[in-house]
């Protein structure tokens, strides 16, 4: 047996191709075909003749004549019988077929400039000349050989060596006869003579945890209904339209009846028609990547580009986005290019070195979280993450991605001490590369798909987070506002009587708040971990705390920036979030919790409906404040405004228990004011204490307005007021 079959028959051999299928013979007519076929006893090359097994190996040939080499198949077909069996099998060589990647494709990926590289990387049907059957394509430089390993050919890395494109990194084959639904894995051998197993990081499928295979995904079109909404989102003008998010964790919204989890097509029967009647217009959902652990949430990914199995199939999850879409409710994905985790199966140390990661723990490693940072600095890897995100909203009509750990992203010394961490080229503390890769997935997402939104979870005042890249930004949509967030539930939390001391952390957002286009969150952080539900993070009884709680959800609707709310907090849930268990669903039969879905309802409604409220979200010209100082009565008011000044509306807040009479501000001139909401009515079961309409302006000036209104301020409540105009 020469070098060449030894190291094959070994699994160490790096290009397959030189010695299986057919070749010419040296000087001779002719050509010779040989197979390797460890599981064979005897070998056929069908309709040609029997084949010879070379003498101490598992190799069989056959020499064909000038006459039979024209008349063999360009794809062959091998028979053969099992060893230790009387059965035959037999499928077309998978030798027989050219490279299929092309050279552009190759160029533009090792660029990282390859936005569609999901369509040919991973495992994907295909019919080749006729014949059917999936292609599979790898990155995983610096081996010494990948094998496509799976049942269909006895998880025996030998049977199926790929194609290496040379120095590219890349690999490639195609195997006919496989079908969707198919499992496999790729077996490597490391340049340390490892033999490692490893998931397909583009698969498009996966199986449910704890099994860690990859699966062949569907090859069938979708049959997409939400055209209207993909063209109306092209040209959506979401910095002065509404935006108000349902946050939610799929996997204990709701469960069945026996405590598992819902498959898409439940969710979306019983989530669409729950969204509309309370009137959010969009939903995000925590991550839904494969992962192996639930309680990480979905934050700890091994499966990029596959829809956990957990809620069922791609197409299931396809199903879903169609249908909220055809309710006219946008989908936001939660996605997470800060790091992965340490699973041997998955990404970490993909060819027996650092691949994906940074080698160097100081860059390549988060301590806190026990997971590794991509090496953003790597064109491959830069490319995985940016055709990811393209694939999520390319392949699933998502209208948006939500950033996850942003911050983590743009220090290299996040979370770190000093010598914990390794400066850039310029001794500064910004990771560079990471930065590079924010901008280059921000332009690539909105140059292809206008209207889709990126939302960037970043708490530190780095400049120009939402700004565009061409202006010397990051080129994000929107930033999460944790200043405001943190700020007003610390307020929140503050027993009323000593309020009037913390009155700067209501106030002191307006100085930021058009640094950037905010959305205000109230998410899945803020009720886990001991840090209670929001209804149980406000002091006072069970009557105060509902009450404060209506007067925080007034305030997040009454500044200026968009509205994420997590699930739970839409009918006060007392517990903490549990994701082990779905919501406390029969507190919304209790009026006092049905009080607040309500209170949530007619915000989003009101929200949508009077621009005031959301044309100037992200501008100064939408907000004035009327008086801001009167913190010994703990009480704020202010306008909102658009760009017609008859649209405007009165915001009056009271953060004590304490009902305001014949409280004065001054206001725009207007015949009369009237109540539009007020958190106190018993609709949402207040006490009911407010004003009749109308509420008559005086010519009283009043804080600078010639004119002014005196109005009672409920306990604990906000009032929106609108002027009426007939002049």
């Amino acid at each position: 047996m020469t070098p060449e079959l030894s190291k094959l028959q070994q699994g160490k051999h790096h290009d397959p191709f030189s010695v299986l299928g057919v070749h010419a013979l040296d000087k001779k007519e002719g050509a010779i075909v040989r197979s390797f076929l460890p599981q064979a006893e005897v070998a056929e090359l069908k309709g040609i003749g029997k084949m010879s097994r070379i003498p101490d190996s598992d190799f069989f040939e056959y020499q064909l004549s000038a006459k039979e080499a024209k008349s063999l198949d360009k794809h062959y077909t091998l028979k053969w019988q099992q060893k230790g069996s009387e059965e035959w099998h037999e499928s077309i060589s998978a030798y027989s077929f050219e490279p299929q990647i092309g050279e552009m494709d190759i160029y533009l990926f090792a660029e990282g400039k390859h936005h569609h590289a999901y369509q040919f990387m991973g495992a994907h049907i295909q019919t080749i000349d006729g014949v059917s059957g999936c292609q599979f394509a790898l990155w995983c430089p610096n081996v010494k050989r990948i094998s496509v390993v799976g049942d269909f050919n006895g998880w025996d890395g030998r049977r199926h060596p790929m194609r290496s494109r040379g120095s590219s990194g890349l690999w490639e084959l195609f195997i006919p006869g496989l079908v969707e639904n198919d499992v496999y894995k790729y077996e490597i051998c490391t340049q340390h003579d490892e033999i490692l197993k490893k998931t397909d990081p583009y698969a498009q499928s996966m199986a449910l945890r704890p099994d860690t295979t990859s699966h062949i995904s569907s090859a069938k079109a979708f049959n997409w209904e939400d055209q209207d909404w993909i063209e109306q989102r092209e040209v959506f003008d979401w910095q002065h339209k509404p935006i108000s998010i349902y946050e939610l964790h799929a996997g204990s919204w709701r469960r069945d009846e026996d405590g598992y989890f819902l498959n898409w097509r439940d969710i979306a029967s019983q989530l669409i028609p729950y969204i509309k009647k309370l009137a959010y217009t969009h939903i995000e959902l925590l991550p839904i990547a494969e992962h192996p652990l639930d309680q990480s949430w979905g934050y700890q990914v091994t499966g990029f580009f596959a829809p956990t199995a957990r809620f069922g199939t791609p197409e299931d999850f396809r199903y879903f986005v169609n249908e909220c879409h055809k309710a006219n409710i946008g989908v936001i994905l939660d996605w997470v290019p800060a790091h992965f985790p340490k699973d041997a199966f998955a990404l970490a140390k993909f060819n027996g070195d650092a691949l994906y990661e940074h080698a160097d723990p100081r860059k390549g490693e988060h301590q806190d979280w026990g997971t590794l940072i991509f090496n953003y600095g790597r064109n491959e890897v830069r490319n995985f993450l940016i055709t990811n995100a393209v694939y999520w909203i390319e392949e699933f009509h998502l209208d948006g991605l939500r950033v996850d750990a942003v911050a983590s992203m743009l220090y290299l010394d996040y979370s770190r001490e000093a010598g914990e961490w390794l400066p850039n080229e310029f001794g500064g503390r910004e990771n560079l590369e990471a930065i590079e890769f924010l901008k280059q997935m921000n332009t690539t997402v909105h140059g292809l798909h206008p209207g889709v939104l990126t939302m960037a979870e970043e708490s530190t005042a780095w400049p120009m987070v939402s700004r565009p890249v061409e202006l010397g930004g990051l080129g994000f949509s929107i930033k999460w506002n944790m200043g405001w967030m943190n700020d007003n539930l610390s307020y929140m939390e503050t027993d009323p009587v000593h309020r009037k001391y913390h009155h700067n952390q209501l106030t002191f957002s307006q100085i930021y708040s058009y640094s950037e286009n905010f959305i205000l969150p109230l998410s899945h952080d803020e009720v886990v971990h001991g840090k209670r539900s929001l209804v149980s993070k406000m002091p006072g009884d069970d009557w105060q705390k509902l009450a404060n709680l209506r007067l925080l959800y007034a305030w997040q609707y009454i500044h200026p920036g968009k509205k994420l709310l997590f699930m739970g907090g839409e009918f006060a849930q007392w517990i903490e979030w549990n994701d082990n268990a779905e919501l406390d669903w029969a507190l919304t039969s209790v009026e006092q919790h049905h009080g607040i879905s309500q209170l949530i309802t007619d915000l989003n409604k009101l929200y949508q409906s009077e621009a005031a409220l959301h044309y100037w979200d992200f501008s100064h010209d939408g907000f004035e404040w009327i008086d801001c100082n009167d913190s010994d009565q703990s009480a704020l008011s202010l306008i909102r405004k658009s760009n017609d000044p008859q649209e405007s509306i009165i915001c009056l807040l009271n953060f004590t228990p304490v009902p305001r009479t014949n409280y004065r501000i001054g206001v725009p001139a207007a015949d009369t004011y009237h109540e539009l909401l007020n958190t106190d009515s018993a609709f949402y079961t207040g006490s009911n204490c407010g004003n009749d309409n109308p509420i008559v302006v005086e010519p009283t000036p009043w804080t600078g307005y010639q004119q002014s209104i005196s109005v009672t301020l409920p306990p604990l409540s906000a009032l929106f007021l609108k002027g009426d105009f007939s002049h």
